[in-house]
């Protein structure tokens, strides 16, 4: 499958290029930077040569003057090099450096050096629909966005070994968790806390482990970039609201890779739940890559009267609700209108699964699968007229 280039775009001078494993970070730095100097710690020999002799990255780089840009994938991986890096960027502040990682845990946790601001850091995430030339909905929350498997030949196959190959090659191999097993158990639990609010007695309780293990557990998911938490909007609250924050896991088709099926389990829960999931997933990576600057909340009161996402920035503010009935009832537009109630600046917007745009009760509806085509970094959400 072909795609239509990355939305990502690399600053002029060194960064951090983080994304999980597969988002194809190596795929886009090939094709943006040709001729960089490749340091791949991924190469077994080349990975203990330098964690033996930090120095000798200096020698690589140095022997190769011509080469401006030098990229070192995976480079949580020998942490230790990132203080060469930085003396080389003192002694050569044209030479760019992309470091690349699918794991910030060991450069977020002390002891390293994270470059004191000569490099930025940069996302790249799942593909964006506007970055494939044909986008499939139904697809997409199949089998989820993730290059690796979008492009495989076998996607399913590649879906259903993703979440073991993070088990092996970064949880076993780095030795984040003393028992695995449970590790592996609290992935599937977690699968029911996508797109809900985080619960961690209960994950705790469903996984038989202890709380405090469940936050480290949740640390080290979100560490490798496979999870992520909404905090509540608060800002200017006129009533009060709710204090736990919402987790997604970063794809939906991970997610439907890790959420076990049977009996007792709904099919519209479990597609409600990918499909707010695919929603959020690309506003993150729109919001990432935007030249403006956005967070992302959800909003919840006590009384549990929910909007499903909140975009908030200098360039716009936007109350989502996301529905996954291809018709729109008045009473699916409650939550928005009592948002708008607290919160007049904001733009209401309600996305579900049929095909016309609409405009009820003053509040634009449009079709999920078009919304997410023509959701660009270059364009705000204002941009989605009735």
């Amino acid at each position: 499958m072909a795609t239509l280039g990355r939305f990502l775009r690399l600053p002029a001078h060194s960064c951090f290029l983080f994304g999980p494993r597969g988002t194809g970070k190596t795929t886009l730095l090939r094709e943006v930077l040709p001729d960089a100097l490749v340091v791949n710690l991924l190469k077994p020999e080349l990975h203990r040569e330098l964690q033996a002799q930090p120095e000798r990255l200096r020698a690589l780089v140095l022997g190769s003057p011509e080469r401006r840009d030098v990229v070192v994938d995976e480079v949580q991986r020998a942490p230790e090099l990132l203080s060469v890096v930085h003396d080389l960027i003192e002694s050569s502040p044209s030479r760019r450096f992309v470091l690349t990682g699918s794991s910030a845990r060991k450069l977020r946790r002390g002891g390293v050096d994270l470059l004191a601001g000569r490099a930025v850091l940069r996302t790249l995430h799942p593909f964006m629909a506007a970055e494939l030339p044909s986008f499939d909905l139904e697809r997409a929350l199949a089998i989820g966005l993730v290059p690796l498997v979008v492009m495989a030949d076998n996607p399913r196959d590649v879906l259903a070994s993703y979440a073991s190959l993070y088990l092996e090659q970064e949880v076993q191999a780095e030795g984040l968790v003393r028992r695995v097993g449970d590790f592996a158990r609290f992935l599937e639990v977690v699968s029911f806390s996508h797109a809900a609010i985080l619960n961690l007695s209960n994950v705790a309780r469903e996984t038989a482990v202890s709380r405090k293990t469940v936050e480290g557990y949740f640390a080290i998911l979100e560490d490798l970039l496979l999870g992520f938490r909404l905090p509540v909007f608060s800002r200017r609250a006129g009533r009060a609201t709710a204090a736990h924050p919402k987790f997604f896991l970063f794809d939906a088709g991970v997610f439907r890779s890790l959420r076990p099926r049977g009996p007792l389990d709904r099919p519209e829960e479990i597609e409600g739940a990918a499909l707010e999931g695919l929603v959020a997933q690309h506003l993150r990576a729109w919001a990432a890559y935007a030249a403006s600057e956005f967070t992302l909340g959800y909003w919840r009161t006590r009384s549990g009267v929910e909007v499903d996402l909140v975009v908030y920035g200098p360039d716009g503010f936007w109350a989502l609700e996301v529905k996954n009935g291809t018709a729109v009832r008045r009473q699916d537009l409650r939550a928005l209108k009592a948002f708008v109630e607290d919160f007049p600046e904001a733009e209401p917007l309600l996305l579900y699964r049929g095909a016309d745009r609409l405009l009820v009760d003053g509040i634009r509806c449009l079709p999920v699968a078009e919304f997410l085509v023509q959701l660009r970094p270059d364009r705000g959400l204002s941009s989605f007229g009735p």
